[in-house]
């Protein structure tokens, strides 16, 4: 799979237009949400018709930083350094990166030599910090973790969840597997013809209000 390496500094200019119109991996958790009776829920329908709007020219949809947003993003350098230390590894810097027909697109928070990825997680919340560091339920994040195996090509996954207030981090290690990744692939499929779907339901409409 071809891939292409967008470096800009997120939130920039730069990274919005990178971001534009791609189904992104901090999403796929998102694409493949559904009512008890198999249909798209609400949150799936509207991502894909936000995807959908950008792709037929619209502006990138604004990404809402809060406080806890910025504050994983501050404190990302410190989990990624306390990792370093913790491993050995040495971890390289990779931005978004996306299909060549930049359709999906994944930011990663670090690669490790050809078979590894790092992902970070700021315990910003109590409640996350009880569910993920505490009890090891970690399912919220599986859908992302594999979609960057699948599109990277990778072997395993760190997760690394990080403590900033008490300065510790657990390492959860999630190896490829390719059944996992082959329904989630399967579903993001079907995701992206619904965006198909929505984008050609909207480019008719603008025809018609020419």
């Amino acid at each position: 799979m071809k891939l292409i390496f967008h470096t800009d500094p997120q939130g920039s200019e730069g990274w919005l237009a990178a971001r534009r119109g791609v189904i992104t991996g901090s999403r796929f958790k998102d694409c493949r949400d559904r009512l008890k009776n198999g249909s798209p829920s609400k949150k799936c329908l509207d991502y894909a018709r936000d995807v959908a709007r950008e792709r037929e020219g619209g502006e990138p949809m604004a990404v809402f930083v809060n406080g806890a947003m910025r504050l994983g993003t501050e404190q990302e350098p410190f989990a990624r350094a306390a990792y370093e230390r913790k491993t050995g590894h040495i971890v390289e810097e990779a931005g978004f990166i996306t299909t060549e027909d930049r359709l999906f697109g994944v930011s990663v928070d670090g690669l490790v030599g050809d078979d590894g990825i790092v992902e970070i997680k700021t315990m910003v919340s109590s409640d996350t910090l009880f569910t993920a560091f505490v009890d090891g339920d970690v399912s919220s994040y599986i859908d992302q973790c594999n979609g960057a195996m699948w599109l990277l090509g990778r072997k395993w996954i760190d997760l690394v969840l990080w403590v900033h207030d008490m300065k510790r981090s657990k390492i959860i290690r999630i190896e490829r597997d390719d059944n996992s990744i082959e329904a989630l692939e399967a579903d993001l499929m079907e995701f992206e013809r619904m965006v198909t779907k929505h984008q050609q339901s909207l480019s008719l409409a603008l025809k018609e209000a020419a």
